[in-house]
């Protein structure tokens, strides 16, 4: 068993979308939305982000010279967050999937916090609890939005953000998770389709939405981010259905927004925290946490 970095390129990028595609297509519980041609684009974007900025913890391990396995990992300010673990099917049960983990938590040593998102995977739950993770079972939101569920936004003006809001994000991140995405919001910036901004005397929050789906959203307080959930779910366009990831019990504020607008409530996976609670009221990033 050979285990290598992943390396900024297009050939590696493939290797580990293709890995993970063969990993995850057959767990079970409500399919993921589908990528498309756009969406495969972005897995391929964000690997070669991620061995840009994360070098030591981004793996791909390799068995007779076949990519049987790999691991996507960063560290922010603290925080160590696993982004991808998968391993082919039929590697699985062979020690592939403990040095791959074992290498990526290499690069998070002295970090006293972690995060990450687990498939429903039984074998990948035992895993994650085993190296000292929480798990929160979670809960997705999909469907059309029933816009007669839009309930009147109030006096908190949301808006159209951008890179001159950099300071902001990280200021909400490092109050709300305990670490700011940093290089992150960069490349989400450049991949979704929308910032949106809330930023008032009684807190600030923001909400990356691309498509139909909320990619992450993080605010300071309950009432500013279901303003800015339901100003998301309002921006969906025509004819897509909407997606929220990763909600736990902690986010009921969320869950109700999404019952408002008649979206379908379903469970699927985890969030896993090691050394921190949830951070709330957060709704995550699948890619970035």
């Amino acid at each position: 068993m050979i285990l290598r970095r992943v390396q900024d390129t297009a050939a590696d990028a493939e290797t580990v979308r293709k890995i993970a595609h063969s990993a995850f297509e057959e767990l079970p519980g409500p399919a993921p939305a589908p990528r498309g041609q756009a969406g495969t684009a972005r897995q391929w974007a964000r690997t070669r982000h991620l061995a840009r900025t994360d070098p030591e913890g981004c793996w791909i391990a390799e068995h007779d010279g076949e990519a049987v396995g790999t691991v996507l990992s960063l560290r922010r300010e603290g925080v160590w967050i696993l982004a991808l673990f998968a391993v082919l099917p039929g590697a699985q049960g062979q020690g592939v999937g403990r040095l791959l983990l074992e290498r990526a938590a290499a690069h998070g040593r002295g970090c006293l916090r972690g995060l990450l998102c687990a498939s429903p995977s039984p074998a990948a739950a035992r895993r994650y609890r085993r190296a000292g993770f929480t798990l929160h079972p979670a809960m997705v939101l999909s469907g059309p939005v029933d816009r007669s569920g839009l309930l009147d936004p109030g006096d908190i003006p949301v808006h159209p953000g951008g890179a001159v809001h950099r300071h902001l994000l990280d200021s909400v991140d490092r109050r709300v998770r305990g670490a700011a995405h940093g290089p992150d919001h960069e490349f989400m910036l450049a991949h979704y389709d929308e910032l949106l901004i809330a930023d008032t005397l009684a807190g600030s929050g923001y909400c990356y939405r691309d498509g139909g789906e909320v990619k992450l959203l993080a605010a300071t307080s309950k009432r500013i981010a279901t303003r800015l959930l339901r100003e998301a779910l309002a921006r969906v366009p025509d004819g897509e259905e909407a997606r929220v990831e990763f909600l736990t019990a902690e986010q009921e504020w969320a869950v109700d927004v999404g019952l408002e607008v008649r979206l379908r409530l379903e469970t699927r996976g985890y969030l896993a925290v090691r050394g921190m609670r949830p951070p709330a009221p957060y709704l995550p990033s699948g890619g970035f946490l």
